[in-house]
């Protein structure tokens, strides 16, 4: 028999050993290890830069604490059962295990930006929270609760905290006043922000706003309700809401920490010293300057100034609405006779473009388009104009806006049948596909539009402009409702194709329905209202006529422009209507 290799032997002993440990150290180690030691008001050590730490750990403390549930080795899992003795080094507690989200909005803060730069004395967790003896933020004796926040802060921020003490809102905290704000109603809990070169909207709006914009805080202490909303409208806040970070904002007149009433003479906006406060941005500023009023309402205001400025407003209100009313109704009369004039002359010498059954799937088209563009945006846009006018009822916004939708689905399924089935339908079809001559046509337009040829007609019943728009609407039609249909079933379409479909859906939606009120604005307008030749109405959608083009279009591409008659007059038609006949 062999005798034993002992050098295998005592390798594998030595690594059995080893595991064991490795294992042990896994294993939590009991709270009563931990203090044997730690129970020791004595037991101290001495850190880099030569101060005396205390390492007393009180259990009682602990076990009231927030963490009570918890044992030492939870948060000091990196200490094995050798400790102290195998001189390791303690890591610091790595809070992010349990409190991830709180961890990474701290890295995103004033004081995580100024640790990951290497700062000396930044602040973390345990300086703002404590140690063994976390409390609840609402408990009486949390380092968080609202009345010991400003002196928490304070222990780096000692004369801020002593100007919020002294402050309006200080002392309202102080008297038991929650509704006071402290240091995180204003630079947030863990994401703290500095508000240093902040534009003067945003500290109206996001820090200010939530305390003297709210009606319930207004109405228990028997503040002004207007301050937000009169400085907001004032030059201040409007050149802030334009991104200014230099025009005043509500810290620059009322102070930042020491913000007082305008009765303490320490105030900035003491009458004492507004001539000062307002200096710092106007130069010069006297007391006739500083006597304006910065929330200035029109509404209120008993002494002279005020009541001169509510009555000039209100002969102002009276004087533009009777001008504008007087002149909107004189232009809107001018148009009307000039509409009706180009109506009569059409239906005189116009040319024949659309019958009754054409005119009829066009009224429907329009109105179908208007409701779901007005309805659609609504929905995408809760808080818009176009809400606002089909009122405060999600639910009719949306059965709105799919009865529209199946209006032109089945407006688009019966013109398939129409232009298949019907003899005008088929003529019309063949007059709008795309043919050859439409690319000469465009080229003579562009020719003529950069001045470099003569204007010309198109040759046909409908150009490359009316081709265009009556394409550009098949497409839109089918993308839209094929998309709608898909975002109205997003469940059945999910069971049959991935979900990133309804997504993309819903891109093509929004994006589609842009680009179809853009071009119906920019393009349809304009060739049916406000082009030169037709202004102010192309009546074919009404009367299914129009009136012809000047004898300079008359001829075909290329052909030199036919001399207009005495006394500019261009067909007809024109000539009775610029006669007023």
């Amino acid at each position: 028999m062999k005798p034993p290799n002992s050098p295998r032997v005592l390798a594998l002993f030595l690594l059995g050993l080893l595991a064991a440990a490795r294992l042990r150290a896994a294993e939590p180690i009991p709270d009563s290890d931990c203090l044997q030691c730690h129970e020791d008001r004595e037991l101290t050590r001495t850190n880099a830069a030569g101060q005396t730490i205390s390492l007393y750990v009180d259990a009682a403390v602990l076990r009231a604490s927030r963490h009570a549930t918890n044992t030492c080795w939870s948060c000091h899992s990196d200490i094995g059962p050798g400790h102290p003795d195998d001189g390791a080094a303690v890591r610091p507690v790595n809070c992010a295990a349990c409190h991830a989200d709180q961890s990474e909005t701290y890295g995103a803060s004033v004081h995580g930006r100024a640790g990951l730069q290497g700062a000396p004395g930044v602040p973390t967790c345990q300086d703002c929270h404590g140690t063994h003896d976390i409390q609840p933020r609402g408990a009486a004796g949390s380092r968080l609760h609202a009345a010991r926040l400003a002196a928490t802060c304070g222990q780096c921020h000692e004369a801020e905290a002593r100007d919020v003490q002294a402050s309006v809102h200080g002392r309202a905290l102080a008297a038991g006043k929650r509704d006071a704000p402290t240091c995180t109603d204003c630079h947030l809990e863990h994401k703290i922000e500095t508000l240093r070169g902040v534009p003067g909207a945003r500290i109206a709006e996001r820090v200010c706003s939530p305390c003297h914009a709210s009606e319930r805080i207004n109405a228990r202490y028997r503040l002004p309700a207007d301050r937000v909303k009169t400085f907001l409208g004032s030059y201040h806040g409007l050149a802030g809401r334009l991104g200014s970070t230099r025009a005043a904002n509500c810290a620059s007149c009322h102070g930042v920490h020491l913000i007082l009433p305008s009765s303490d003479p320490r105030s900035s906006i003491h009458p004492d010293n507004l001539v000062h406060t307002c200096g710092h941005c106007h130069p010069g500023a006297t007391q006739g300057f500083v006597a304006g009023r910065v929330h200035t309402d029109l509404g209120a205001g008993a002494d002279l100034g005020s009541v001169v400025n509510r009555w000039v407003r209100r002969i102002y209100l009276v004087l533009i609405v009777t001008t504008i009313g007087v002149l909107a109704t004189h232009n809107l009369l001018h148009w009307w006779r000039r509409a009706a004039l180009t109506r009569r002359a059409s239906l005189l010498w116009g040319e024949d473009r659309m019958d009754r059954n054409q005119r009829g799937q066009h009224l429907v088209l329009a109105v179908s388009f208007i409701v779901l563009a007005l309805s659609g945006f609504a929905l995408k846009y809760p808080d818009s104009w176009a809400a606002w006018v089909l009122g405060d009822n999600e639910s009719l916004r949306r059965w709105s806006h799919r009865g529209a939708a199946l209006v032109l689905v089945g407006l688009g399924g019966y013109h398939v049948l129409y232009v298949l089935l019907s003899a005008r339908g088929r003529a019309l079809l063949r007059d709008l596909l795309p043919a050859r001559r439409d690319v000469h046509e465009l080229h003579g337009a562009l020719r003529y539009l950069t001045g470099r040829g003569p204007r010309a007609r198109a040759p046909h019943r409908f150009g490359y402009v009316e081709k265009f728009e009556y394409w550009a609407v098949v497409w839109g039609t089918a993308i839209m409702g094929l998309t709608g249909f898909v975002l109205w079933f997003p469940v059945a379409v999910s069971r049959w194709l991935p979900r990133w479909v309804v997504d993309v859906a819903l891109t093509i939606h929004y994006y589609e329905a842009i680009l179809a009120c853009l071009a119906v604005l920019v393009w349809h307008f304009y060739h049916v209202i406000f082009d030169p030749d037709v202004y102010p109405l192309n009546w074919a959608f009404w009367t299914g006529r129009r009136l012809p083009p000047p004898p300079e279009a008359a001829g075909p591409p290329g052909s030199t422009p036919a001399a207009a008659p005495p006394g500019g007059s261009v067909s007809p038609g024109q000539d009775k209507l610029n006669n007023g006949q």
